[in-house]
């Protein structure tokens, strides 16, 4: 077997995309079983589109999730100063298989296809312009997909004229994406489904340049959850938005794993090197995934209860921007840390450890039982009498309490909850009154006296 060589080729018009680092994934996976090369391309040649940062932003993101590539990074636009492009463009014109074509943007489409299948200049013999591949009619031409397992084929006569070269000097996807894989020797590409029309383009231009096909695959299309194909316009699906908000670089790339593809047996927690090793290309889908949300929180939460406190309350930290005690974090992180999928929710759930002023504020007074006074009543006698603070003891004290009155326990705690924290579900309260500390629950329980 020939060295599997592959790519991943994006575009710096903006953010990472899920979609785009599944892409990554599956190609790092695919030449790493083999023990083969996976190289990072970045194709900026459009640059009314390009977004300032995006290039650096991409490889930050790889890194991140140990993507790493070999060789050296290529950027296309710094391969148009080497002439790679134009002098394919102009052997394609010499050999009758382009032409010249000087169509203003309302005739043809500047970048990709024509507006009409067969452009009025190509019998023109014009001898500047931008350069377009000339298709021949009434021919049929195929490829298998090595994903999808099939051959697929096309007639030529329902393929456009395709602009190669603009009049810039700047080439189209179709051309430099050829060009490229076949002088960085792809021997496999992977790509979205979405790009599929191209495929009888380029599988022209290789013939026409005489170049090697490389081995093609085009992946699931993402489900967004309420229809239709998951856009790059959701700005939630993008991964340094899905890191922002809480989500752990590991448990991101375990959940695209299985977005297209799936293991022999029902294994669902992967490594990244766990899952390069059991590897297959035979493990792709043919049907289109959803983006499930739930599922990734799942995932999430698995990793995150994998952390030990201490990375877990460092990272808790920083997520919240360093604004509050790390200290205090770190006594909490026990409490939360079977409760929470995201480190946002350490927030929702710990937020009221941190509220300085919260035996100012009030709550809804409907969250509280018809027997509120008698409860905290007895429960601020109680904190009030321990002069040795220890959970055990506040523990045993306030059960004392609560059968000597006869009070409902599950009443009673809620009672006391809500009058320390605000809300109906948190922590262990007994915990919760513990670090917060005596004075401080005094307080929270006198203003609702």
């Amino acid at each position: 077997m020939e060295k599997i060589r592959t790519r991943f080729a994006p575009s710096p018009t903006g953010f990472l995309h899920i979609g785009g680092l599944r892409t990554a994934l599956y190609s790092y996976a695919l030449a790493k079983h083999y023990k083969g090369d996976f190289l990072l391309r970045i194709e900026d040649t459009d640059k009314k589109r390009e977004v300032v940062g995006s290039k650096e932003k991409i490889q930050e993101a790889l890194k991140l999730f140990n993507l790493n590539w070999d060789e050296d990074l290529v950027i296309q636009s710094e391969r148009v100063k080497q002439g790679l492009y134009k002098k394919a463009a102009e052997k394609l014109i010499r050999d009758g298989h382009a032409f010249y074509c000087q169509c203003k943007a309302k005739n043809a489409k500047e970048e990709g296809f024509s507006n009409q299948l067969r452009d009025p200049c190509r019998d023109k013999k014009l001898t500047s312009g931008a350069i377009k591949l000339k298709v021949n009619d009434n021919e049929i031409i195929s490829f298998q997909d090595f994903v999808v397992n099939k051959k697929i084929s096309w007639n030529t006569s329902t393929v456009s004229d395709t602009t190669l070269l603009k009049s810039d000097g700047f080439p189209t996807y179709h051309l430099a994406v050829v060009v490229d894989d076949s002088d960085m020797h792809i021997s496999h590409v992977l790509r979205g489904h979405d790009w599929m029309p191209s495929t009888p383009i380029h599988l022209l231009i290789y013939k026409y340049l005489n170049l090697k096909v490389p081995e093609i695959g085009h992946l699931t299309d993402i489900l967004d959850p309420d229809g239709g194909k998951l856009s790059k316009r959701k700005g939630s699906v993008a991964v340094e938005k899905m890191l922002q908000e809480g989500y752990l670089a590991d448990a991101i790339l375990n959940f695209i794993m299985l977005l297209g593809w799936a293991p022999k047996d029902n294994k669902e927690i992967f490594s990244l090197d766990e899952f390069v090793k059991v590897f297959d290309e035979k493990g792709f889908q043919r049907s289109n995934p959803v983006f499930n949300r739930e599922k990734l929180d799942w995932f999430n939460g698995i990793y995150l209860r994998k952390l030990e406190n201490n990375k877990l309350s460092e990272m808790v930290f920083k997520f919240l921007k360093e604004k509050y005690p790390k200290e205090l974090i770190i006594k909490t992180i026990p409490l939360v840390k079977e409760r929470i999928n995201n480190l946002s929710d350490y927030w929702e759930l710990a937020s009221f450890f941190f509220e300085e002023n919260k035996e100012e504020k009030k709550v809804d007074e409907s969250l509280f039982g018809e027997s509120r006074e008698k409860h905290l009543k007895v429960a601020f006698k109680v904190i009030n009498e321990i002069d040795d603070w220890n959970k055990e003891l506040l523990n045993e004290r306030l059960m004392e309490e609560i059968t000597k009155n006869e009070f409902k326990t599950g009443d009673f705690f809620m009672d006391l909850r809500i009058a320390i924290t605000g809300k109906k579900f948190t922590p262990p309260i007994n915990d919760s009154i513990f670090i917060l500390g005596k004075n401080k629950s005094l307080k929270r329980i006198k203003n609702y006296l």
